[in-house]
């Protein structure tokens, strides 16, 4: 049976610049890795990266080819994504957790809550409202 060491989710992004600045200035994930930068007219970014926080890993991938880009989000797949798709991630501190987003103004962001299952969870949406949930045992 193989061994897999790890998993990283390819999210596809509207925006890469603000999805990289709201996972590394928010959450605290590193940079690890990207494609080449290119010249578009939204400016210069690449298509695709790899981010690093601890053990979680994530990938980062453009919705729009270059030049291609609608001026705006749609707004009914941005309403989908929370539904459908949460990445939940361990934080033992989610006092602290909470506290930092507040002071970031992370509107999304909902208060730490206790769930029957025993797990305390904070919840969140990133740039194009993919859900997050941060976790620990309570």
């Amino acid at each position: 049976m193989m061994k897999l060491q790890g998993l990283a989710p390819l999210l596809q992004v509207f925006d890469m610049a603000e999805s990289v600045a709201f996972y590394r200035d928010v959450l605290g994930f590193e940079l690890v890795e990207h494609s080449p930068e290119i010249e578009a007219a939204e400016g210069r970014y690449f298509h695709w990266c790899w981010l690093r926080n601890g053990g979680g890993e994530l990938m980062l991938n453009t919705l729009h080819d270059a030049g291609e880009r609608p001026p705006a989000r749609d707004p009914a797949r941005t309403a989908r994504l929370g539904d459908d798709i949460c990445l939940y991630l361990g934080c033992a501190d989610l006092d602290g957790a909470w506290a930092e987003l507040q002071a970031r103004g992370v509107a999304s962001a909902r208060a730490p809550v206790t769930t029957p299952y025993g797990m305390r969870q904070l919840y969140l949406a990133d740039p194009d409202g993919y859900g997050i949930c941060l976790q620990w045992r309570a």
